[in-house]
């Protein structure tokens, strides 16, 4: 009987194909929103995902200048997850355009072109928002005076590029979520990366919706600036290990800005909004300022920063012990020597009494390779051959 040969059915969704249908699929629904503007559908409905929502107008009675506020409310949703869209497809093309690229120029290893493409992405990310939140903050005048963290709370009303960047945020880390599964990251990292995934997502909304919009930027930029300096040496340091002098100069504004966001928090928190504490809690009006709100918020930014400042003293140390280690000689094991046993004096006595008294025929027979024979003496022919070559070479040379 033959034995039929099975088959494996292909399967219909597969691993590689998924991430670039993801991106044509992300590319589409962005291109039906923007066609919603072009066919006769109800404004609203079309506007609510690109533009932001809940603007609110106020006018001075001395001058005709308009002033546009913007609050937040649920319809944020809807930017939120078109903004999360467009972010998939510009990650998309950082990756094909630029990242790939180098990838086949350096020929790195996966595990390091893994890390590579997460330092890519990350360092345009951080150097872009660090440049958008500081003109935010040098328009607004924010660090000039630090009671604006904290006096006329509750901030309810923001500006546009305030909540703008605010939507551009959480968009971008929503979609950093599925992108573990896409840019198939390895398994070891998935949990590293999912952790500051999630810390980004709570702290910014917190931030938003708390309307702790001031006190969060001035506290994000800075990160965002030490971050974007890490992942830059980070991508200088996989083709050239040793471009390490850079990173001292990172260790220390990553102490520096811990410092500056542990000091911020416990004024904000422990001073200024205790003092101007509102009488009431108003959902409504945007107002949070009571005391488990308060202390809640404080002690979410004390352990993340205790538990950034954990781990990077045990980053140190280890780099610290490994270096040690390096530098120490390793001591080869001395090779015990063979000491000679003499022999005792009555010892060789017997043995010398036995040798004479043998019977005789029971000598030792001298095995052959013992024996003196003619042709051993004389040298062979590979000796013969040997030197013959050699004295040819030496008269070549």
């Amino acid at each position: 009987m033959r034995f039929r040969r099975k088959y494996k059915t292909p399967a219909v969704i597969n691993h590689g194909v998924i991430p670039l249908n993801l991106v044509d699929i992300a590319f589409f629904l962005v291109m039906v929103i923007v066609a919603l503007f072009v066919v006769e559908v109800p404004p609203k409905k079309a506007i609510m995902f690109v533009t932001l929502q809940y603007n609110v107008t106020y006018t001075i009675d001395d001058n005709s200048e308009q002033f546009d506020f913007y609050d937040y409310g649920p319809k944020d949703i809807a930017t939120i997850s078109f903004y999360m869209l467009v972010a998939i497809k510009v990650h998309a093309v950082i990756q094909e355009c630029i990242l790939d690229k180098i990838n086949r120029y350096l020929q790195l290893s996966k595990p390091e072109q893994s890390k590579f493409n997460e330092s890519g992405q990350l360092a345009l990310f951080y150097l872009f928002s660090f440049i958008w939140g500081a003109s935010i903050l040098n328009a607004e005048e924010f660090t000039m005076n630090l009671t604006s963290f904290w006096k006329d709370y509750p901030f309810s009303r923001m500006l546009f590029q305030e909540k703008f960047f605010y939507i551009c945020q959480i968009a971008y880390w929503l979609h950093a979520l599925p992108e573990l599964y896409f840019q198939e990251v390895q398994k070891e990292d998935i949990p590293r990366q999912l952790c500051y995934i999630c810390l980004y997502i709570t702290h910014i909304s917190g931030a938003y919706i708390l309307n702790l919009q001031h006190l969060g930027l001035i506290l994000v930029v800075p990160h965002y600036l030490v971050e974007f300096i890490f992942h830059a040496l980070r991508l200088f340091y996989f083709p050239d290990e040793n471009m390490q002098k850079g990173f001292i100069i990172w260790a220390l504004l990553f102490i520096m800005v811990r410092l500056l966001t542990l000091t911020v928090s416990v004024l904000t928190f422990g001073f200024g909004l205790a003092r101007a504490e509102s009488p009431g809690f108003s959902i409504a009006d945007g107002n949070f300022n009571i005391l488990p709100v308060r202390i809640g918020c404080l002690s979410a930014v004390c352990s993340t920063q205790a538990w950034m400042m954990w781990r990077f003293v045990n980053f140190q140390l280890k780099k610290w012990r490994e270096h040690v280690k390096d530098q120490i000689p390793e001591k080869k094991p001395a090779n015990p020597k063979k000491k000679r046993t003499k022999k005792e004096p009555g010892k060789l006595e017997e043995e010398n009494n036995l040798q004479k008294n043998k019977p005789p025929g029971m000598e030792e027979v001298e095995p052959l390779s013992c024996r003196p024979h003619t042709m051993r003496n004389r040298p062979s022919r590979l000796l013969r051959y040997s030197d013959d070559m050699n004295s040819f070479s030496a008269v070549i040379m």
